[in-house]
């Protein structure tokens, strides 16, 4: 089933979603289909955003509904929609596959750059080689003393490719309270970078 045949209305209400992840948890088919169907272009259209890539979106999003079909007991109502926790999930898978592709392109460029030093030994490479392994230790050193709602917020919008809006929506939070925790975590970052 391809995620662009599910249809996202206002007239599915969060009360039927809940429902459907209920039924869905004790192994009802039906209703998980039902689910995808409500849910699957929402899903698809975020993961496409994060990733940019329309083949890998449609990966992730059926690794995300694998993931909803196992786990869909673990949903909670009392801690938010479920429209929010699918996109929570979907969002999840989607970073998880740009941060492990940024890792992969690290260690490629640090083995390319390495092996370039073992064949051609440069002061120039050596230095630019440790220069980007501190530089990029440096940032996650930074992003660890960012509090978890101000990493959270910028690694959703620079890391996931969101929009101030759309990590607003998705964190379901105002507006305003997204735009300030993106910004005072790169002032952090900004400052933490700074420091000798």
């Amino acid at each position: 089933m391809s995620p662009t045949a599910g249809r996202w209305t206002p007239t599915t209400r969060d009360a039927e979603l809940s429902q459907l992840l209920h039924l869905a948890a004790s192994g009802d088919v039906q209703a998980f289909a039902a689910l995808y169907d409500g849910t699957a272009v929402r899903a698809y259209s975020l993961a496409q955003r994060i990733l940019r890539d329309p083949a890998q979106a449609e990966e992730v999003t059926q690794e995300a509904y694998l993931h909803l079909w196992r786990h869909s007991a673990r949903f909670d109502p009392s801690r938010g929609s479920a429209i929010s926790w699918i996109l929570m999930i979907v969002h999840g898978e989607a970073v998880g596959r740009v941060r492990a592709s940024h890792s992969r392109i690290a260690r490629e460029t640090t083995y390319e750059r390495s092996d370039a030093v073992v064949q051609s030994p440069s002061d120039d490479r050596t230095h630019d080689a440790v220069a980007a392994s501190l530089q990029a230790s440096r940032v996650q050193t930074a992003l660890a003393e960012l509090t978890p709602l101000q990493r959270e917020a910028v690694e959703l919008a620079y890391f996931g490719g969101l929009s101030h809006s759309e990590v607003a929506r998705l964190r379901r939070i105002p507006l305003g309270t997204a735009k300030t925790r993106i910004r005072d975590g790169l002032i952090k970052l900004r400052d933490v970078m700074r420091e000798p």
